[in-house]
């Protein structure tokens, strides 16, 4: 599989064995695979993970999430597909696995037994909850947000709302690929791999410690975000006269006075009652009303443009289809053109990451079900009849490269 890659990326030479569905396991893959891991994803035969299936939220999340890997799909009830997995952990670096509370353990794939097949393997647990009087209970990215405080502070008071995103998986899986890193780093120097865990409700706590350490000092629960006074006076979205909404957060007297005199406010950055956060935070009403009132007399390009000029935070609200058009994404090469199944180019977002000399780039769509299984399976000395046969008896699904 062609990675476009210019140079050897800090990962190369890494094999992963990726046994995961929906979002965590396979974001955990992903981060990976774009560093350069050799990634095989290990799906069930003959149909393939589920979510290649799911519409709604859903539809796009195993295209997203699973670029850069190979497809091995296997059926693991079975000792024929148990003994193809086996052959794969004893040489492979990394296991990622995200499936629920033991089942792992149930096919005779738990740490241990991995461990004993291949003491070098670096394992990484994804689960909902770490040890603890919750580990066995099975978990989502909704269930945590709910139980973790996280849909709490998004929604207004008697409204728990999700995020608009999976950030639960994605932090923990993030946090999995950090723990994976660092134990191959250890490994170099005690020759073994170990056991990495990272959990969903715990990656939310994390996310929410800041509220947690609010209550501590204030010693009062936190009201939703939506709620919430602001430490700053304006820190606000306001509504352009072509009906757009633009957040501006002034969060320095420097910031205020840039502000006022580009917006042409110069009244305001002159009277002494709105000299500091302070006076403006005692005013913040009357001051709302004023910029409202200045925003009514703007189409957006104009804000946009104001707002430019006096280099402070804004941020136009934007939808996740505004982002294809996006300058900064665009000019700035955080966009890679991704192949979809009806054969429609669309770019989808990079890893979030730079480091000098390395081009992160991506394969142009994740694999088929099957797809580089062949390959794989000779490099673990399955001859081309073995793999024939096991193909025949539906033990594995097979899409040829060769």
């Amino acid at each position: 599989m062609t990675r476009g890659r210019h140079s050897r990326l800090p990962l190369a030479g890494i094999q992963v064995i990726e046994l995961s569905h929906v979002v965590m396991g396979s974001s955990c893959g992903l981060l990976l695979a774009d560093m350069g891991a050799d990634v095989i994803k290990v799906e069930k035969a003959p149909d393939g993970d589920a979510t290649r299936r799911y519409g709604g939220f859903g539809v796009g999340l195993f295209h997203f999430f699973n670029r850069n890997k190979k497809s091995l799909a296997v059926d693991l009830k079975r000792e024929a597909g148990k003994e193809i997995l086996r052959r794969a952990i004893a040489r492979a670096d990394v296991l990622v696995e995200n499936f629920g509370p033991r089942a792992l353990e149930r096919l005779g794939f738990g740490y241990d037994d991995c461990a004993a097949i291949n003491p070098r393997l670096v394992y990484c647990a994804l689960k909902g909850f770490m040890p603890g009087p919750y580990e066995n209970r099975p978990s989502l990215d909704n269930l945590v947000q709910m139980m973790g405080g996280l849909a709490y502070m998004t929604g207004p008071s008697g409204r728990p709302l999700r995020a608009g995103a999976s950030v639960s998986d994605i932090l923990g899986a993030t946090f999995g690929a950090l723990g994976i890193v660092a134990a191959l780093y250890e490994r170099q120097a005690t020759g073994k791999g170990q056991k990495v865990t990272s959990s969903l409700f715990e990656a939310t706590a994390f996310l929410v410690a800041q509220h947690m350490s609010g209550a501590a000092i204030t010693q009062e629960s936190p009201p939703p975000m939506p709620e919430g006074e602001n430490p700053w006076a304006i820190y606000d979205l306001f509504t352009t006269g072509s009906a757009d909404r633009i957040f501006v957060g002034i969060i320095s007297d420097r910031h205020w006075s840039r502000f006022c005199h580009a917006f042409a406010l110069g009244d305001l950055a002159s009277a002494p009652q709105y000299a500091g956060n302070d006076g403006r935070r005692r005013h913040r009403r009357h001051l709302l009303r004023r910029i409202q009132t200045r925003f009514d007399d703007l189409d957006t390009g104009q804000a946009i443009a104001l707002c430019e000029r006096a280099a402070i935070p804004f941020a136009p609200v934007r939808r996740p289809d505004d982002l294809f058009g996006d300058p900064q994404l665009v000019e700035g090469g955080g966009l890679v053109d991704t192949v979809l199944e009806d054969g429609r180019t669309v770019p989808l977002p990079r890893i979030p990451l730079r480091m000098s000399g390395h081009d992160f780039r991506s394969a142009p769509r994740p694999p088929r079900i099957g797809e580089g299984s062949r390959e794989f399976l000779i490099s673990l000395g399955y001859s081309r009849d073995e793999i024939d046969a096991l193909e025949a008896s539906t033990a594995i699904a097979v899409e040829d490269t060769l």
